[in-house]
C-alpha cells in the first residue's frame, strides 16, 4: 500500500494558478489525483492545467476560474467540478488576500472586511458546499492553508494574521463537527515562502537577510516544500490526523517569530 497514493481522488485547489496552490495541485496530480485549477483568471488556470496534462499524457487537470469573493462563482466551481469529474474528495482552500501592510490603526474598514471575507468567509462557504457529499460518502479531506501569522503578532500584517488565526479555529470547529463522518479537516501554516503573494516580505535583500537570520534552516521556503504536507493530509498517511495546524516554516516560530 502506498500511503501517499491519491489515485481516483478529485481535488479542488483554490489559488492554484501560481505559488503554493500550484505546487499543491502539481503534487496531487503526481500522486494520481485529478485536480481542479482555480483562481480569478481563466487563462492563468488553463496554462497550469495544460502543463499538468502534458506532463502526464492524460487529463488530470481542468481549469475553472472563480473569485473567492463571489459566492455564486464558488458554487459554480463546485457544480462544474461535479459535472466533469463526478465527485469531490479533497478541498484545499489556499487562495487569500492581503490588501494592507502597516499598523492596524491605519487599516480601513473596507480593507479589513476584504481580508476576512476572502480569508475566512470564503473558506466557510466552500467547506459548506463540499462537505455534504463527503459526509454522505463518509470520506473526505479538507485542507485550509493558514499561516504562521495566525500564531504570532505583527505590526505589518496584523489583520491578515487575525484572519489566519480564525482559519485555525475554522479547522478545529469543522473537524469536531465532521469527525464522526470520517471527514478530516486540517490546516497548513507556512512560514515565508518565495511566492508573489509574500513578495513584500522578502523582495528587498535586507528583508530576506533578516528572514534568513531568524529561520533555523537559514533560508526562505519554496512552494513545493508546502506541497508535501498537503499530500500527507489528503492521503492514507494522514488518515488519523484532524483538527490540526501543521507548521511548515523552517523553524521560524521556535525562535519566537519573525
Amino acid at each position: 500500500m502506498d500511503l501517499f497514493d491519491l489515485t481516483g481522488k478529485v481535488a479542488i485547489i483554490t489559488g492554484s494558478s501560481r505559488g503554493i496552490g500550484r505546487a499543491i495541485a502539481e503534487a496531487y496530480a503526481d500522486a494520481g489525483a485529478k485536480v481542479v485549477i482555480s483562481s480569478r483568471k481563466q487563462p492563468a488556470c488553463e496554462e497550469v492545467a495544460d502543463a499538468i496534462n502534458a506532463k502526464h499524457g492524460e487529463e488530470r487537470a481542468i481549469a475553472i476560474a472563480a473569485s473567492i469573493s463571489d459566492k455564486a462563482a464558488l458554487e459554480a466551481l463546485v457544480a462544474e467540478t461535479r459535472a466533469r469529474f463526478g465527485r469531490i474528495d479533497i478541498l484545499v482552500c489556499n487562495a487569500a488576500s492581503n490588501p494592507y501592510y502597516g499598523p492596524m490603526a491605519g487599516i480601513s474598514d473596507e480593507q479589513f472586511r476584504k481580508i476576512f471575507d476572502n480569508n475566512v468567509l470564503a473558506n466557510h462557504w466552500l467547506v459548506g458546499m463540499v462537505a455534504p457529499e463527503m459526509i454522505e460518502r463518509k470520506d473526505g479531506t479538507i485542507v485550509i492553508v493558514s499561516s504562521i501569522g495566525g500564531l504570532i503578532g505583527s505590526d505589518v500584517i496584523g489583520a491578515y494574521n487575525v484572519s489566519k488565526a480564525a482559519d485555525f479555529q475554522l479547522v478545529r470547529n469543522f473537524a469536531l463537527e465532521f469527525g464522526k463522518h470520517n471527514v478530516r479537516v486540517n490546516a497548513i501554516a507556512p512560514g515565508v515562502i518565495r511566492t508573489d503573494f509574500a513578495k513584500a516580505l522578502w523582495e528587498d535583500p535586507k528583508a530576506e537577510a533578516a528572514l534568513k537570520r531568524v529561520t533555523p534552516l537559514g533560508r526562505i521556503g519554496e512552494p513545493d516544500e508546502i506541497a508535501g504536507a498537503a499530500v500527507f493530509l489528503a492521503s492514507k498517511a494522514g488518515a488519523y490526523v484532524t483538527g490540526q495546524g501543521i507548521v511548515v516554516d523552517g523553524g521560524t516560530t521556535i525562535r519566537g517569530g519573525m
